[in-house]
């Protein structure tokens, strides 16, 4: 529904709210899932060879959650979590929820001096981590941080660094590293404590009590502790589920990392919230895979960034790959170019693919496509407000910019963030009177259609003349020798800024700057046509899949001299 705050036309909308928020913890919300449907596939991963039904499923979180009141965790603990994408890890998310011990999510490709600003920043009074992963050598960063651990009998730590930490625990491993505990023995461990001393604990949790810390991805400064709730998940996971109208019928693929709340809440939990199935198509994002386990397990839904969809369309085996389950998914986490939409519509038969946006602070979700909605509203729109959501658009001063108007997005509701962990002064200057502030520019429609336009600090200011990299960047995507394009500014002695570009072009095309940019001439403002093309064979990404634009300013700046 649209909303006037100041007269007629006003950037405002507030999202329907005839269904009532649920006010389910995530384990009460699981044992009615599994309750409705206790034989039913829920887990199901390729690379570990393990199907599960919500009943084994159950059995398992229970397990693992017993073995972590054996270690003397209990509600408000904070657990961390370094690993790629396994049942380890869904295990570990509902069994903390179980117990309400605050899972912390923590990036895989972090090293040690994250990893170690992670753990202390929150607190963790346990690590579970993998051994491994890609290049990422986990025991040894971890002997690294902890020397002590060559000292620590039974797997009790006291280190100089870590000083909260107390307990590592190693998956996959059938000897345990020194100092640390093996994660098959804390689901032994668990065996032995009764479902009742569970259910007691888990009796004692509100809804509002935080659950899960998502740390930011710090591409300015240090990453912040986003704090969410049981509420605040568990009806964004519904609500996104709910747009892409799933059932238990469905069987959802998600390679995009659990770590982060497009896998974690608008998967996995998502999927808890219909009783879908939880495909798991190997430990991090790898094409083949994917394409392997949408076609093998007949998977109706499948969730990616947009690199993530133009490496599926671009696999050489692509037309050898069945399709036909297919029918919705999740594009989100970057910007989606127009071309990358169409193609998944065309080629993938996912004909009622959604686009969402939100931020980790929002839990995510704010704005999703519907999906019968026209097909030129999904591929240039992140679709309207959610449920429960209110969103404005104001101007430098606050005030709410008419239908149209560019400004920057601000949310209020149920899926704000109670707070950045132990950083008071960053939550109040980031939320204002219930108001997150974004730091996205946005455009909203007499309709309520939202236009996800760039960042307020990616903004070019060249002489004078305000300039949107998304504006260029959705230009040059239609050239067809270009794959990936991200703008981005510099500094200039005279302009103030000038426009860069960084290109990944088609496989085998021969193609030169000078040649974008005519292609560019009489069709953008003279002013908007990057003075700097480069053209590469990737661009550096967050492990979410998110372009770190300062990276390539850096990189510029130091180039250019």
């Amino acid at each position: 529904m649209l909303k006037d705050t100041l007269g007629y036309g006003m950037s405002h909308v507030i999202g329907d709210i005839s269904e009532p928020l649920n006010e389910d913890t995530i384990p009460e919300l699981l044992a009615k899932t599994v309750k409705a449907f206790p034989e039913r596939e829920a887990v199901v991963s390729h690379a570990q060879d393990i199907r599960w039904t919500w009943a084994e499923f159950a059995r398992q979180v229970d397990r693992l959650a017993g073995g972590l009141l054996r270690l003397d965790v209990g509600k408000g603990d904070r657990v961390g979590i370094w690993s790629p994408n396994r049942t380890e890890w869904l295990l570990t998310q509902f069994a903390t929820a179980r117990i309400g011990a605050i899972l912390v999510c923590i990036n895989p490709a972090y090293r040690p001096y994250e990893l170690e600003f992670a753990l202390k920043k929150v607190g963790c009074k346990v690590l579970i981590t993998a051994c491994s992963f890609k290049s990422s050598n986990y025991i040894n960063m971890l002997k690294t941080l902890a020397p002590e651990l060559s000292l620590a009998t039974d797997g009790n730590l006291h280190a100089a660094k870590v000083p909260a930490l107390r307990k590592i625990i190693a998956i996959g491993n059938e000897v345990p590293p020194p100092g640390m505990l093996l994660f098959r023995n804390i689901l032994t461990l668990g065996d032995d404590v009764p479902t009742a001393e569970l259910d007691a604990t888990t009796a004692t949790l509100d809804r509002n009590d935080p659950i899960n810390v998502q740390y930011t991805s710090g591409t300015t400064g240090s990453p912040k502790g986003a704090c969410l709730t049981h509420r605040n998940i568990v009806n964004n996971a519904h609500f996104v589920t709910a747009r892409m109208n799933v059932t238990e019928e469905d069987r959802l693929c998600i390679p995009v990392p659990f770590y982060h709340t497009f896998g974690m809440v608008m998967g996995v939990l998502g999927c808890v919230t219909k009783g879908a199935a939880i495909i798991i198509p190997g430990e991090g994002f790898d094409p083949s895979e994917t394409l392997k386990v949408v076609s093998s397990e007949k998977c109706t839904a499948l969730y990616g960034v947009p690199t993530m969809f133009v490496a599926e369309l671009g696999h050489p085996d692509f037309d050898s790959y069945d399709f036909s389950a297919l029918r919705t998914g999740i594009m989100a986490g970057a910007p989606c170019p127009v071309s990358v939409m169409s193609a998944v519509i065309e080629k993938m038969n996912m004909t009622e693919v959604t686009i969402c946006y939100g931020m980790t602070e929002t839990s995510p979700v704010s704005f999703q496509t519907e999906v019968d909605a026209p097909i030129e509203r999904r591929v240039s729109t992140v679709g309207t407000i959610h449920p429960h959501v209110e969103c404005k658009v104001v101007d430098e001063v606050g005030n709410t910019v008419k239908f149209g108007e560019r400004g920057e997005l601000l949310t209020r509701g149920y899926s704000v963030m109670s707070g950045y962990w132990g950083d008071a002064k960053k939550t109040t200057a980031t939320i204002i009177d219930g108001w997150m502030h974004t730091g996205d520019l946005a455009v909203i429609d007499k309709e309520g259609f939202c236009d996800i336009t760039g960042r307020v600090k990616d903004m070019i200011i060249r002489g004078g003349e305000n300039i949107y990299p998304r504006e260029i960047e959705e230009f040059l995507y239609t050239h067809p020798s270009v794959t990936q394009a991200q703008v981005f500014g510099i500094p200039d002695e005279t302009l103030g800024e000038v426009v860069c570009a960084w290109i990944v072009p088609t496989s085998d095309v021969d193609i030169g700057p000078d040649e974008l940019r005519d292609f560019c001439k009489g069709q953008i403002a003279h002013f908007k046509v990057p003075l700097h093309i480069r053209f590469k064979d990737e661009l550096p990404m967050t492990v979410s899949g998110k372009p770190q634009k300062f990276t390539m300013c850096a990189e510029m700046i130091k180039e250019l001299k």
